[in-house]
C-alpha cells in the first residue's frame, strides 16, 4: 500500500469551517473519549496559533498546535499533539514539523510543553528535556518539558 502522507500547516484564520471542525472532532475523540479526561479543550489559545496535521489521503494521522508566547505558557508552547495511528512515526513527525514552526512563525528558541508523565521519553526523542516535578493536569500526572534552540 502506497501513503501519501501530507503535512497542513494554517493559521486558525486559515482554517476552513471543515477542517476545524475535524481537527476538533480528533481532539474531542482522544483527549476526551479514549483517555475517559473531561476538559475545556476549546480554551481560547486555538485563534492565536499555528496549526499543524497531517494526513493519509483524508485521514487526520497527527495533529499539534504552536501557541505564541503568552498564550498558553509563558514560553512558546506546543500542544494538544495527537497520533491517530501510533506506531507509525507520524507523532515524531508532527512535534519536528511543530518545532519547525515554533521557530518560523515565532522566531522561538525555547519552547515548553506539558506532557503527559508516561510520554517523556518520547518528547525526549524530539529535544525536550524535562523541566518541572510531577504535577496533576485534568486528573492526569503531566511534566513541564523544555525545548531549547542548539
Amino acid at each position: 500500500m502506497e501513503y501519501k502522507l501530507q503535512l497542513h500547516k494554517k493559521t486558525f484564520q486559515e482554517l476552513t469551517t471543515e477542517e476545524l471542525y475535524e481537527l476538533l472532532r480528533v481532539r474531542s475523540k482522544v483527549f476526551v473519549v479514549e483517555q475517559n479526561c473531561v476538559y475545556q479543550d476549546l480554551d481560547g489559545d486555538d485563534q492565536p496559533s499555528i496549526h499543524l496535521w497531517m494526513t493519509d489521503e483524508d485521514r487526520v494521522v497527527a495533529l499539534a498546535r504552536v501557541c505564541p508566547a503568552g498564550t498558553h505558557m509563558k514560553e512558546v508552547s506546543i500542544g494538544r499533539v495527537i497520533t491517530t495511528e501510533r506506531g507509525k512515526g507520524y507523532g515524531k513527525q508532527i512535534m519536528l514539523h511543530a518545532i519547525d514552526a515554533a521557530v518560523e512563525h515565532f522566531d522561538a528558541n525555547c519552547i515548553d510543553i506539558e506532557a503527559q508523565e508516561y510520554a517523556r521519553g518520547f518528547y525526549e526523542s524530539v529535544g525536550f528535556k524535562q523541566s518541572s516535578d510531577t504535577f496533576m493536569l485534568d486528573g492526569i500526572p503531566h511534566i513541564k518539558m523544555t525545548w531549547r534552540k542548539q
